[in-house]
């Protein structure tokens, strides 16, 4: 199983991106889905997460502002990022659990936000 996160980049405060990470390989069952992000120099934090059947949690810190979203057809998980400060610059993961709870981990895109 492998992932393909994309979508990070340069953004002005106050702006938008949205994340995408794609899945492929021997997938029979599809379990949660998260984001994580890791700011320089700080651990590595959960900030979104989606069920199997569509049910979600979000960080406080990007609770309003994030949204998550999956397409189990394409076994995509995205996320929405509106309202983008320079706290929100991290490195940020795709996390999924599959095939009876394997987890697996995206290579990380980067999300800069500008003041």
């Amino acid at each position: 199983v492998q992932l393909q996160a994309s979508g990070g980049g340069l953004v002005q405060a106050g702006g938008s991106l949205r994340l995408s990470c794609a899945a492929s390989g021997s997938i029979y069952s599809i379990e949660g889905m998260r984001w994580y992000r890791q700011a320089p120099g700080r651990q590595r934090n959960l900030i979104a997460s989606i069920t199997s059947v569509g049910g979600t949690n979000y960080a406080d810190s990007v609770k309003g502002r994030f949204t998550i979203s999956r397409d189990n057809a394409k076994i995509t998980v995205y996320l929405q990022m509106n309202s983008l400060n320079a706290e929100d610059t991290a490195v940020y993961f795709c996390n999924i659990l599959v095939n009876q709870g394997r987890s697996y981990w995206g290579q990380g895109t980067l999300v800069t936000v500008s003041s």
